[in-house]
């Protein structure tokens, strides 16, 4: 497979979402009737330390064995697989072009002109492209979208896939599958997005995703370092335990009775400022739509009790906990309090899940 299936490909049919971040795998799989959609297996598996850094895989063979064993875990039978590569992994830009051109030729001249474009070797890297329509310099040219990604970054993610027995069948790119997966948020929104501008918040354990939307589509997008690793970092210092230690305390709720007082109510203090400070660097670069309907908190740090009503005090703006999943039937044996702790940090996946649809 390679790079230029990741975005056009039309032959992306009944895929595993699977999200390969820096501290878990995480696997969706959906089934549709109509326009309703169906949760049909889903799993979040820890990786081992060290195994993606700085959200490259490091270690194909351990990642390969999570998604295995995430696999197992949810049950799920599909084979095939599609993954998200990091937005700062990826770099894009609009060129114009000849609109006579046909794709064939129009590949052609931009692997020729690429390295005009690209800060790599163009052997080094895996190119796509989209037209995206005729350009605003003159009806005979073209604005073609150009993305570009090292190819390592997107045959490590390819290994570990088939390490765990399963077939690489799409690449994305995370961001656009977050923005997928925001038609499933559709309910939880004013006059369900339309003409509403919205901030869905991804906040992982190493990295925050802002992306704003209006009338349900991508306007603005920015990831910043900030995650849940920050929180798991000071119990350890606070509570003299290993990191390990108090990620596996602070998930099955063993901590000192002090922990929400001393360390949770001064970490959500924090995120709600970093939500805060990003939602400036919008309001700074917005020329229209420069006033935000609703915040919409997702990422495992979005299962946080009370987050919203903490940072809804802050940035004085409505504000909810992602729930993808709470429309949807399923026939999975978990049940519904299991799939809710889940699912706030399922919706890049639930992203590359929903490309089965295309």
């Amino acid at each position: 497979m390679g790079w230029l299936d990741s975005i056009i490909s039309s032959e992306s049919k009944d895929v595993l979402g699977l999200d390969i971040s820096s501290t878990n795998v995480k696997l969706v799989e959906l089934a549709r009737s109509g326009s309703t959609f169906r949760l049909v297996s889903c799993a979040r598996v820890p990786l081992p330390a060290g195994a993606v850094v700085d959200r490259q895989i490091a270690d194909a063979e351990a990642v390969g064995a999570t998604i295995a064993k995430a696999v197992s875990q949810s049950g799920a039978s599909t084979k095939q697989a599609a993954v998200a590569v990091a937005g700062s992994t990826v770099i894009t830009k609009i060129i114009h072009m000849p609109n006579t051109l046909s794709e064939k030729e129009l590949e052609d001249q931009i692997r020729v002109e690429a390295d005009q474009y690209i800060p790599y070797p163009v052997d080094e890297v895996n190119l796509d492209f989209q037209v995206l329509g005729v350009s605003d310099r003159s009806e005979d040219m073209s604005e073609v979208l150009l993305a570009a990604c090292r190819q390592e970054t997107v045959e490590m993610r390819e290994a570990a896939i088939e390490v765990a027995g399963l077939k690489p069948k799409v690449v994305d790119v995370e961001a656009h599958a977050m923005e997928n997966a925001c038609l499933l948020l559709a309910p939880q929104m004013p006059d369900e997005g339309a003409n509403k501008t919205i901030a869905v918040i991804d906040i992982g354990a190493t990295n925050m995703s802002v992306m704003v939307l209006h009338d349900m589509q991508a306007i603005y997008t920015r990831e910043q370092s900030f995650g849940g690793h920050l929180l798991t970092e000071e119990v350890s210092r606070h509570f003299g335990m290993t990191v390990e230690e108090a990620e596996i305390a602070k998930l099955d709720g063993s901590l000192p009775d002090n922990y929400q007082s001393d360390v949770l109510a001064h970490f959500m203090e924090d995120l709600a400022q970093q939500i805060d400070r990003s939602l400036q660097f919008y309001f700074a670069a917005a020329t229209q739509h420069n006033e935000i309907d609703q915040v919409i908190l997702a990422g495992g740090c979005a299962a946080i009790p009370g987050i919203d009503k903490t940072v809804q005090e802050r940035i004085k703006i409505a504000t909810v906990i992602a729930r993808p999943f709470s429309d949807m039937k399923t026939g999975w044996k978990s049940k519904k309090d299991e799939i809710e702790k889940l699912e706030t940090s399922m919706l890049v996946a639930a992203g590359l899940a929903m490309r089965s649809f295309d």
